[in-house]
């Protein structure tokens, strides 16, 4: 019940809630024993938090606001640790406890949508977002989960197979995130031996990248309007999605331009900001509590805001809390994901993979949606719960092999 109630809390979309529930979960569950994995991708999340609040006495920042950041960049260290000791609770059940609450999430969805539709009368893909949801990064694993079910070595008969495809797979695609489909990409390039470089990949991905180009070409060409509805609509955030958020120049008196490349303007105003406080902040961060003035009020969820501490990305705001050292230390928690275990364990194997498009599209989610430090993902608790699961697969492979010999 506590795994399924920490992967569910944060689709309330109240960060308090969520922090209580998985701080209390956390309390409840603590282990005897740690591994040196978890610690591996634990840690460099504690020096960022630990950096940041070093050099937050430069600065005389609202309490609120330090202690704000505080819970915000606590949140992966918890959430991995939850998961990893969510694992050891809850053993003898490990996929099948996953692929179930992911059904639970993705049925509660459905019922979000429908809801939306008949009571609020949803029909536009903003408004229907807006009422039932934004992505689902849980319900994406889990998808992939349910298609390579066999390498995962998922306990579930065929039926269900079928049946929880269906719903997860129909309430992931529904939540139509431009970051969801890239990540149900990388995921599923990653679990078919596609991120392997070599001859068959090489033409696969050139075969991608002209099919791409030419998909891309045709949005451009038949100029999808910025107001349109519906399928018009998404063909337009399709087409400045490339763009988006790496523009350099915005002009923020042309409201369309500013609406359309906001995430670039807050990188912009971010660099600009800390590197003009001086070699120290532009190495060390501003420190805890620290905000960027956007130089206007801007409208962000239900709030108008001109000073945020908060960014869209995940990078920007490890720079603006501890500098350029914080992002290699961040970028070092990535290459946690490419360091797969040896082993002839078909499980473990398939775990390598999971992890190694996980690392490829954390350099994605980071760039757009904030990686593990978004507000609403619960991913940090899957990928805690996968380290502890895979440890124990390896240990009992390791204890089989004298066995098996004589």
């Amino acid at each position: 019940m506590l795994y399924v109630l920490c992967i569910a809390v944060p689709y309330l979309d109240n960060f308090e809630l969520t922090f209580f529930t998985w701080c209390t979960t956390f309390v409840l569950t603590l282990c005897k024993k740690y591994s040196l994995d978890i610690f591996k991708i634990v840690i460099p999340y504690i020096l960022i938090l630990i950096l940041a609040g070093i050099f937050t006495f430069r600065n005389q920042h609202e309490l609120y606001f330090i202690i704000r950041d505080i819970t915000y960049l606590s949140k992966p260290i918890i959430g991995f640790l939850v998961g990893y000791q969510l694992y050891k609770k809850n053993a003898s059940l490990a996929f099948d406890l996953i692929v179930k609450t992911g059904v639970f999430i993705a049925l509660c969805h459905i019922y979000t949508i429908f809801s939306a539709i008949v009571l609020h009368h949803a029909r536009t893909v903003s408004d229907l977002r807006f009422y039932s949801g934004y992505f689902s990064d849980y319900e994406i694993y889990v998808f992939i989960i349910l298609l390579f079910h066999k390498q995962f070595g998922l306990d579930i008969s065929k039926n269900k197979i079928r049946i929880f495809t269906v719903i997860v797979g129909f309430s992931a695609f529904m939540y139509l995130a431009r970051t969801n489909f890239i990540q149900f990409g990388i995921l599923y390039f990653a679990l078919k031996g596609y991120l392997v470089i070599n001859k068959r990949t090489i033409a696969l991905y050139g075969s991608i990248v002209i099919a791409s180009v030419v998909a891309y070409s045709a949005i451009v060409y038949s100029n999808p309007k910025r107001d349109a509805k519906g399928l018009e609509g998404m063909l337009y955030k399709i087409k400045v999605a490339p763009l988006e958020p790496f523009k350099t120049k915005i002009n923020r008196h042309d409201w369309k331009e500013f609406n359309d490349n906001y995430r670039s303007y807050e990188n912009i105003m971010t660099i600009r900001q800390v590197t003009s406080d001086g070699w120290v902040s532009t190495l060390f961060g501003k420190g805890l509590g620290s905000k960027i003035d956007l130089k206007q009020e801007v409208l962000l969820g239900d709030m108008k805001l001109r000073f945020i501490s908060i960014l869209h990305n995940g990078f920007m705001i490890v720079f603006l809390k501890s500098g350029i050292l914080g992002i290699l230390i961040y970028l070092f928690t990535i290459t946690f994901f490419f360091k797969k275990k040896s082993s002839m364990h078909p499980q473990i194997r398939t775990i390598n993979l999971l992890f190694l498009g996980t690392g490829i599209f954390l350099l994605i989610s980071n760039w757009v949606f904030l990686g593990f430090y978004n507000l609403t993902e619960s991913k940090s608790i899957l990928i805690g719960f996968l380290i502890a699961y895979r440890e124990n697969l390896i240990k009992n492979e390791k204890h089989s092999i004298p066995s098996s010999i004589s």
